[in-house]
């Protein structure tokens, strides 16, 4: 698949590399794995010579081998002797850079934490003492935004503030979704595009697998993802493992289970057998897996809350690949394609609502947008859109049959909703559906 969107990043990335060549930049990256933060990099280096370290959890003396290789093979500049230290090798390249300009990219830079967390203070040392004269173009990614905005954010770090710009790179917007489908097939239908949504989420890499993999429909992505080798099939299990560690059986559990429907906190701890609390705010504020979703306008402390894995591909992980197992163990990889089948239409119907709430932001001036509910769970609206400039509530039904959207239902939930929100009633509003027809 070739490169699609990204010009405002490419452009930012290549600003900056320019501003680096007179005063050294310090650029931060995030986006959860697989995003593209990599590819973005190269894209808008280019062809031009940089150093790229990856913080793989190795010892410390490894990387420095590894690191040094890079330097010599970038560079063209041999690095007398040998170190066990990433600071010996960061201030080798400051140096360097104080005569020639240098591109240092460090990616997964908050596996520091685990290698040696001292090179945070060492970076910072160094960044104050060459800030001035290094033509130092300094990229750092990290794929756990807590833990990069800790390290740049938190005034107890030593990196704090150090950052002279930052950068969150975000799966592919629907209009993007569309023409890389459109490039693989031009007559591709909603049910192609609502698929591939649904178990990719816009993550680049996924998006270009099934298109490499030819998996341009709803059928034929079921086949590539469910097939024997599918790197799909082992992607939340290598991904979070690293993540979770020696925990992930806990979180494998909460994530099974808000999958699986369990979606308040009673629920959850029900389903698990002891008290997770503390797991479900690391899995919303740590990892940013869940979100805990509160009506729209209601107070975020309430307790009329559920939570939902806020990701669409580890959802779909979850609720299809997770759960069944046993069935990936056995080889029946066909009868778990056909469970996919039977289960689809009602699944993807929580993907749609995402899908619309995702286009939404790209396309209207809406300021607020999100569910609501009562707290007896007689009254549900899909989506409820504000714009607070032109005083304007919008209410939408959304199903994946146009012919089931009844919008005098819609209406008198409506009421319902001004009965629990005074303050709001008298804001022009509108009810509209939205369905596969709409994507």
């Amino acid at each position: 698949m070739k490169f699609f969107d990204r010009a405002h990043e490419i452009a930012l990335l290549r600003e900056i590399s320019e501003k680096s060549t007179s005063n050294a930049q310090l650029t931060v990256i995030t986006g959860r794995r697989r995003v593209g933060k990599t590819q973005l990099i190269k894209a808008a280096l280019g062809d031009r010579p940089y150093l790229y370290f990856y913080v793989s959890r190795k010892s410390e003396k490894v990387l420095c081998t590894n690191f040094q290789q890079q330097i010599q093979e970038v560079l063209g500049i041999p690095v007398l002797g040998t170190t066990e230290r990433i600071e010996d090798l960061i201030k080798f390249i400051f140096e360097i850079s104080v005569k020639t300009p240098v591109t240092l990219v460090f990616d997964e830079f908050q596996e520091f934490y685990r290698v040696e967390p001292s090179v945070f203070s060492s970076l910072a040392a160094l960044w104050d003492a060459y800030e001035k004269t290094a033509k130092m173009n300094l990229i750092v990614c990290g794929s756990m935004n807590r833990l990069i905005n800790k390290i740049f954010r938190d005034s107890a770090e030593p990196l704090y503030g150090r950052n002279t710009a930052s950068l969150k790179v975000e799966p592919f917007k629907s209009s993007v979704l569309k023409d890389i489908l459109a490039d693989h097939k031009s007559n591709y239908s909603n049910e192609d595009l609502l698929a591939l949504w649904t178990f990719t989420g816009g993550v680049a890499r996924y998006v270009q697998q099934l298109m490499d993999g030819q998996a341009l429909d709803r059928e034929s992505m079921i086949r590539f993802i469910f097939r024997e080798g599918s790197s799909f099939i082992d992607e939340g299990l290598m991904i979070l493992v690293q993540e979770f560690g020696k925990e992930y059986g806990i979180y494998f559990s909460i994530l099974s289970a808000i999958a699986a429907g369990a979606t308040d906190h009673a629920q959850i701890k029900n389903e698990i057998g002891t008290d997770v609390g503390t797991f479900l705010a690391r899995l919303e504020n740590d990892y940013s897996l869940i979100r805990r979703k509160v009506p729209i306008f209601a107070d975020s402390r309430q307790k009329n809350s559920h939570y939902q894995i806020d990701d669409c591909f580890f959802r779909f992980w979850f609720r299809f690949v997770y759960k069944y197992q046993y069935l990936v163990e056995l080889g029946r990889l066909d009868k778990l394609q056909e469970v996919v089948r039977r289960d689809f239409n009602v699944f993807s119907s929580f993907a749609l609502e995402r899908y619309f709430q995702w286009k939404f932001l790209e396309t209207t001036s809406y300021t607020r947008m999100d569910a609501w509910w009562d707290r007896k769970g007689e009254n549900e609206i899909d989506l409820v859109c504000e714009d607070e400039f032109s005083n304007r509530l919008d209410f939408y039904e959304i199903k994946r049959d146009p012919d089931r959207i009844d919008l005098e239902l819609l209406r008198r939930k409506a009421e319902a909703f001004f009965a629990k929100n005074p303050a709001l009633a008298q804001r022009v509003t509108t009810f509209r559906g939205l369905s596969l027809d709409d994507l």
